[in-house]
């Protein structure tokens, strides 16, 4: 990856991204379906649903501050339908630039959940082979941001 490939902006986005967390410590989050056992005292679930690159970057890039402000204290969940369904593909049917997907599979690692709607995966025909290995299937997803709501996760939508 050259900044002449990706332009200096990208390149300083995807460089902060990969590496900030290593600037300011370790940030792990908790990611477990919903690990209420070993309760977070923060909980946040972002609606991700569009295949928008700037909209999806917007989302992984608040995530990954709520991770870095709050640490181990917060668990984040992105749940992901519709469109934007398309992130989480291994070969997305709608154009996903390279650098949001490892931004997503990076902020995974440090603990944030990506949920994937089976309703919208059943609908372009994909099953769990078609999706990231750490995403996780959830049968409805705007039912799994109802039932996170119930859990007392604050729902944020763009």
């Amino acid at each position: 990856m050259t900044i002449k490939k990706l332009g200096r902006r990208r390149f300083l986005q995807y460089l902060a991204v990969s590496t900030g967390t290593a600037v300011f410590g370790s940030a792990d989050a908790h990611h477990t379906d919903t690990h209420f056992e070993d309760d977070s005292k923060h909980h946040v679930v972002y609606q991700l649903n569009k295949a928008d690159p700037t909209y999806i970057s917007h989302i992984l890039f608040s995530a990954g501050e709520m991770l870095r402000k709050y640490g181990d204290d917060v668990e984040i969940v992105i749940a992901v339908f519709a469109e934007g369904i398309h992130l989480l593909g291994k070969r997305p049917l709608r154009p996903i630039p390279p650098e949001l997907q490892q931004r997503a599979s990076s902020l995974a690692a440090y603990g944030i959940a990506f949920h994937a709607c089976n309703n919208t995966m059943q609908a372009i025909h994909w099953t769990k082979k078609d999706i990231v290995d750490y995403a996780k299937i959830v049968p409805i997803g705007v039912d799994d941001i109802m039932l996170l709501q119930e859990k007392g996760f604050s729902y944020i939508s763009w």
